[in-house]
């Protein structure tokens, strides 16, 4: 795909996100890598974009430190296996505006998908790391280059299923933090089924030290993103694979207590729920709560950020959610970060082009806000992390 075609598909999928808004427009910014591959990604035209981190392999999602440091996972593959990684990012360099030190904070983790910080109310600060099967927490001392106690299990998950090639056997676990509570996302065992275990498909709410789990909602097939902010908890939700190319939408909610969104039995198509007929129940869907915004189908949704109003720049007040992309290359949805309004109306593309002549030059995956129009992302197919700031 040549410049213009790709800018043209960009102005198409944008003009096809629900309730588009008026965006700056994207234009092409160069990006070289380490191992040799040259390409453009779009962006706003007053936006740069340059690689901070290269060389890791399934890199996810973030997680600041007290000390104001800042972590990442890593997947290792698309394997179920025991080679993940948190990494520690430290010695930022201004000029050359890389990373100069990635140390292997924790090795030979089990899928760790998410970590968070909490300190309690003794002062005590705490790693916590999501890895399949269990919940797990370290002591964390600033400037720890390894975890400085051996690891507390908190809650166990189920971790078996249906491999990925049946769209199942979701093994990553969200986790985050907000009013004093943490929430742990558990993914479902399959593409469509009716579970056996309350916990899967689900997000589950518990104390930081893991006493008082409960089910804080159902219904969600695989709610990767977590985002807690001004005491609510938000949510990316991706949908089935068996209704076709078109449907289900990927979701964003602001998730309610108690609430069930609606899986396996209901489905969102263009913001609006529908019953799966493979799947009828007497109550039906009418009490699933509406979306906070929708994307395209199959686009996987996954992780997402904030910028605040306070910010002052173009992006104040909106969210960044990472579409990951669909599977189906040819179906092409996804591929690109995209902005979200505080009230759920789309604003387009914030980068997109990850989808060049047929094939993928990246996936982004996680979005973490650094201040007016800054932020990283994470492209867990190339195992880079991305700056974008204002251009100097």
């Amino acid at each position: 795909m040549n410049r213009r075609s790709a800018f043209s598909f960009c102005l198409a999928a944008a003009l096809a996100l629900p309730f588009a808004a008026a965006a700056a427009a994207l234009t092409p910014h160069p990006v070289a890598l380490d191992d040799g591959r040259s390409f453009s990604l779009d962006l706003p035209a007053d936006l740069e974009i340059v690689p901070v981190v290269q060389g890791l392999k399934r890199v996810r999602f973030f997680a600041r430190s007290p000390d104001g440091r800042l972590f990442v996972t890593d997947l290792h593959d698309l394997s179920d296996n025991k080679l993940g990684r948190v990494y520690a990012l430290d010695g930022w360099d201004e000029k050359r505006e890389r990373y100069t030190k990635v140390s292997v904070y924790l090795d030979k983790q089990r899928n760790p998908n998410s970590v968070a910080f909490h300190t309690d109310a003794r002062g005590q600060q705490w790693l916590y790391v999501a890895n399949t099967d269990k919940l797990l927490r370290y002591r964390y001392r600033n400037g720890d280059v390894k975890p400085s106690s051996e690891p507390e299990t908190l809650a166990t998950f189920p971790d078996y299923g249906l491999s990925y090639k049946y769209g199942g056997w979701h093994l990553t676990r969200s986790l985050a933090f907000g009013g004093g509570k943490l929430y742990v996302a558990v993914g479902s065992s399959c593409n469509a089924c009716v579970e056996k275990e309350e916990v899967r498909a689900a997000i589950l709410q518990m104390n930081p030290d893991g006493s008082g789990q409960r089910t804080y909602a159902r219904g969600l097939r695989n709610a990767v993103g977590l985002l807690y902010r001004d005491g609510q908890l938000y949510a990316t939700n991706q949908g089935s694979d068996h209704l076709g190319d078109d449907k289900p939408d990927e979701t964003m909610f602001a998730v309610k207590d108690g609430a069930d969104y609606g899986w396996p039995y209901c489905y969102f198509s263009r913001g609006k729920v529908f019953a799966d007929p493979k799947f009828p129940r007497k109550e039906g869907c009418a009490t699933v709560p509406k979306t906070f915004a929708y994307f395209p189908s199959h686009a996987s949704a996954l992780g997402l950020t904030f910028f605040p109003a306070s910010d002052g720049g173009q992006l104040r007040d909106e969210f960044a959610v990472a579409l990951h992309g669909s599977s189906k290359l040819k179906l092409g949805h996804g591929y690109r970060i995209v902005r979200v309004g505080a009230d759920g109306r789309a604003r387009g593309d914030l980068v997109a082009g990850f989808l060049q002549d047929g094939k993928s030059v990246g996936r982004p995956c996680d979005v973490l806000a650094l201040g007016r129009d800054s932020f990283l992302f994470t492209d867990d197919k190339s195992g880079v992390i991305y700056k974008v700031r204002p251009k100097r």
